[in-house]
């Protein structure tokens, strides 16, 4: 008689276990990613709040995998909730959703903060903002499943191993389809693809092909480059470029002969004009005009004024080669053609690891509209603009030339006080500031004591500080808030963070019981979870630091923790150490180390020497976190319950992110020491009462 099959064994088909965890840990790896990014290009408000899409993504999966053990055919739901989600995302701007306002104006995001909106209007926004992340947790929740399934059928450090090959091919691939400049709908293709063959079903295959059907949909005419989605539009002041679905810059014709024209209407003229004349302020004050850096040259107007007022060498520096691109196809004057002019692709503040003197160093209107990594609180200039940036950067003025820095004022005078003390800091000298009004915008400007500017002849409004230097709190690379509006208490940010931990108070005793040492909660690999997620993103941001905070710096970093962690668990496979005593000592000196050298102190070394210290310091708490992870898992008498818990201690690692707003980065690394204590001695405990019962 042929045996009866299980309903588990009808869900799942047959194949190796291992290829199994692999894909399933694939796929959760692209879809973060995949959503982190389509997020941010369909509802503005998540370009601000990317470490908030993987906080809702570790809390799902951290429930799912503890839920799966016992729901094996969630895995045939994955991709129908996810196509419910893309149905919303995809028509997005239909249902009037990219524009949404957070009701919190502690922290200026280019005005989708919600200055001046209806109390009625920041509610019903704040409830949307809420829906669509419980409708992310919803769909990582589901995803997270098959892990707590697959985890139960073979052998902890073995399931391990093939999760974390999975998230690191899962990272490999989704750096090579970035670099491709491919858009959502290969995105969310590379995601959907191993829970299409997971579940083998047809809702799953129908609802994947829906997925990226609204993933191509919501495209429309938009470019992707890895950190933005860009529309270009067009507007009687030139080429209107949009990033995020937030203005960002314009293509200006301002030659001569196109502010000559006899037909252009009298009010863009007289804005060109003025536009004109502000691009011409850096470059006309300095008579020598031998060389200039201008960072931030986006499409390339602050490049053409350089050219146009005589410098005979302009290298131009932008982070997004995809907007130089653009420029270089689409700028009506063709500043890029110019032979004089050198292209740099690069994060301003990486670059300034060169030696190279320019008698005009030139920051554009560096507004970032997005994050520069989902583990940090930081956008992607927020380095830009510290002491230590503009510092570096004054050690390239030459001592005839001039620093500039351009910055719009937008969000209030306070964001102006804030710039002209950091310069003055920075640079010793308090700045010579004028504010021609294009896009809120003003200009501070410092010169060497060899320079002769000609300031008299600046017919712009002169700004002059509101508050003295003493009250005003200037960013740092330990804290480089730029956009923090001083004297606001964060209402808004914390009833969102409320929200999520009192989300994962009532989910977790659902999914695993009661919370408590010794039950199916694994407390120690919770704390863990907690303080390697704040490890991690101290790593992420020193090495933005030392190498720039480009995309491919974020890449490599996540590669090397994903392989690091994946090493220690081959140590703990191969060499089966005992004691976990041993490591915890090393995790703690490790961590230490971390603290005690800043990245400051490794910046001015060459690139190798720089790239080994800097690896070595992130590389060991990841180390021997690893493995001690990966020893408890082994002895977990519940690996899923246990590798839940480690994920739900990320989703508390990235609420506690938040706090570097108030005690800076460094601080950080000392939290995560206290959350390590934390798990040594709740597994000292653990022991005890194992002991007791003994």
């Amino acid at each position: 008689m042929k045996p009866q099959r299980s309903d588990a064994d009808r869900t799942w088909p047959a194949g190796p276990i291992s290829l199994q965890i692999g894909l399933a840990s694939f796929g959760i790896l692209a879809l973060e990613l995949a959503l982190i990014r389509w997020l941010s290009g369909q509802v503005r408000l998540f370009a601000y709040f990317t470490n908030l899409v993987l906080i809702g993504a570790f809390l799902g999966i951290g429930l799912g995998v503890a839920v799966g053990r016992r729901r094996p055919g969630l895995v045939h739901w994955i991709l129908p909730a996810l196509a419910a989600l893309s149905l919303v995302l995809g028509a997005a701007e239909e249902l009037r959703l990219v524009h949404l306002t957070f009701p919190d104006s502690a922290v200026h995001l280019w005005g989708a903060e919600g200055m001046g909106e209806s109390h009625l209007r920041l509610v019903l926004d704040l409830g949307i903002f809420l829906v669509l992340f419980g409708a992310i947790v919803i769909v990582f929740l589901l995803a997270g499943a098959p892990l707590g399934w697959l985890f139960a059928r073979t052998p902890p450090l073995a399931a391990y191993r093939w999760n974390l090959a999975g998230s690191l091919l899962g990272v490999l691939a989704v750096t090579a389809t970035t670099a491709t400049g491919a858009g959502p709908a290969a995105w969310l293709a590379l995601a959907a693809l191993p829970f299409v063959w997971l579940s083998r079903r047809p809702r799953s295959l129908v609802a994947a092909a829906v997925v990226i059907s609204m993933g191509a949909f919501s495209t429309g005419r938009a470019v992707f480059s890895p950190y933005n989605r860009i529309d270009l539009k067009s507007h009687d002041l030139g080429i209107w470029l949009e990033v995020n679905r937030d203005f960002h810059q314009y293509m200006h014709d301002l030659s001569d002969g196109a502010l000559s024209r006899s037909e252009t209407p009298a009010e863009p003229l007289r804005d060109l004009r003025l536009f004109r004349a502000a691009y011409d302020l850096p470059f006309l004050v300095n008579p020598h005009r031998r060389s200039a850096l201008v960072l931030g040259a986006g499409t390339g107007n602050d490049v053409e004024a350089a050219l146009r007022n005589g410098y005979q060498h302009v290298t131009s520096v932008d982070i997004d080669g995809r907007i130089i691109d653009l420029g270089r196809r689409f700028h009506p004057e063709r500043p890029y053609d110019d032979p004089r002019v050198d292209e740099v692709v690069d994060d301003a503040r990486a670059f300034f690891h060169t030696p190279t003197a320019y008698d005009a160093v030139v920051y554009g209107l560096i507004d970032s509209h997005a994050m520069f990594t989902s583990l940090a609180s930081l956008r992607l200039d927020n380095y830009v603009y510290t002491e230590e940036g503009i510092r570096a950067a004054w050690r390239h003025v030459s001592q005839q030339g001039h620093l500039s820095i351009s910055f719009s004022l937008f969000a209030g005078r306070w964001i102006g006080d804030r710039i002209y003390w950091t310069i003055a800091r920075a640079t010793g000298i308090e700045p010579k500031a004028y504010c021609p009004g294009m896009h809120h915008g003003c200009t501070f400007i410092v010169a060497r004591d060899g320079a002769q500017l000609n300031l008299q002849d600046v017919a712009f409004s002169p700004f002059t500080p509101g508050t003295p230097m003493g009250d005003m709190s200037t960013a740092t690379d330990d804290w480089p808030f730029l956009y923090i509006r001083p004297g606001v208490f964060p209402w808004g940010y914390l009833l969102v963070l409320a929200a999520v931990v009192a989300l994962a108070a009532v989910a977790t005793p659902l999914a695993f019981g009661p919370v408590r040492i010794g039950g199916h909660f694994d407390v120690v690999l919770f704390l863990m979870g907690a303080a390697f997620l704040l490890i991690e993103t101290r790593g992420v941001t020193a090495f933005s630091l030392l190498f720039g905070s480009t995309w491919v710096v974020n890449a490599a970093v996540f590669c090397g923790i994903l392989a690091m962690a994946l090493a220690a668990n081959e140590i703990v496979a191969r060499l089966h150490p005992t004691r976990l005593g041993p490591w915890f000592v090393g995790l703690f000196a490790a961590v230490v180390l971390l603290w005690a050298v800043p990245p400051s102190a490794l910046s001015g070394l060459p690139v190798l020497p720089r790239g080994l210290a800097g690896g070595l310091l992130n590389a060991l708490p990841v180390g021997f976190s690893g493995v001690i992870v990966s020893m408890s898992l082994a002895r977990s008498p519940n690996p899923s319950a246990s590798l839940g818990s480690n994920l739900l201690g990320s989703v508390v690692g990235g609420c506690l992110e938040y706090l570097s707003m108030v005690i800076g980065l460094r601080a950080l690394v000392l939290l995560a020491l206290a959350l390590y204590c934390g798990a040594l001695l709740a597994l000292r405990r653990s022991a005890a009462s194992v002991a007791s019962v003994d």
